[in-house]
């Protein structure tokens, strides 16, 4: 309890929201990282993953992708990464995509293969050629799940992104590796605290986008069933 209340000590401190190192400067580089390291990810594993689940082939290469980038020890790769790279932020990056790529590309892959094929054969059927049946038809119904993975490695990139502060000063993780060189866990509790609110705040936010993308879906035909019910019937002979 008292080292809860140490560390609400240090995050009311005003000399910890000013400079350089300061609780804001440092919230907006965790963001910075995290942001790259997902863009980066989406920019390699969407793509991949939209193909496979339209043509419907290659689970097989996403579940074997997915499943060695997550036996990978983060902290491991990157002391590898660290020890090739040297001090600075690409090992850590090069790190937070491994970690972010299976997500991201499990959930383009599931999304895009989980869309009914009555859809996309009526869309084949009235002329679409397959370009504009994934871009007008499979992604926009994916997209709960796409919106889906991409949280769900923002979750984990957020959490992980600490590590770049192993060779570099740089993120919230700087807190940690401080305050445990020093033995001052009040700070470094208040910078998992900051931490675990980041996390937070983007979970909620990429909720709400996944609420607001099904309710897109589900608002045609919701207006569809509404119309036919609203229609006036032919009476029956008698």
């Amino acid at each position: 309890m008292n080292l809860f209340l140490d560390a609400l000590a240090w995050l009311t401190d005003p000399a910890h929201w000013t400079g350089p190192g300061g609780v804001p400067t440092r919230v907006l580089q965790h963001l910075a990282i995290t942001f790259a390291a997902v863009t980066a990810a989406a920019i390699l594993a969407l793509p991949a993953g939209v193909l496979i689940g339209h043509t419907r082939k290659g689970a097989g290469l996403v579940g074997a992708i997915a499943g060695a980038a997550r036996a990978i020890p983060t902290l491991g790769l990157l002391t590898l990464l660290g020890l090739a790279l040297g001090i600075g932020l690409k090992a850590p990056l090069i790190a937070l995509i491994v970690l972010a790529v299976p997500s991201v590309l499990a959930g383009a892959y599931a999304g895009v293969q989980n869309v009914d094929t009555a859809i996309t054969g009526a869309a084949r059927a009235i002329g679409m050629n397959p370009r504009q049946i994934v871009f007008q038809v499979e992604i926009p119904l994916a997209a709960p799940v796409l919106i889906g993975g991409l949280r769900a490695a923002t979750l984990q990139v957020v959490a992980t992104a600490t590590l770049a502060a192993y060779t570099a000063d740089f993120g919230l993780g700087r807190y940690l590796f401080s305050g445990l060189k020093s033995r001052d866990y009040a700070e470094m509790l208040a910078g998992a605290l900051l931490v675990a609110a980041l996390a937070l705040l983007l979970e909620l936010l990429f909720a709400a986008g996944q609420r607001l993308a099904a309710k897109r879906i589900a608002a045609p035909a919701h207006e569809k069933g509404a119309a036919e019910s609203d229609s006036p019937r032919e009476k029956e002979p008698v």
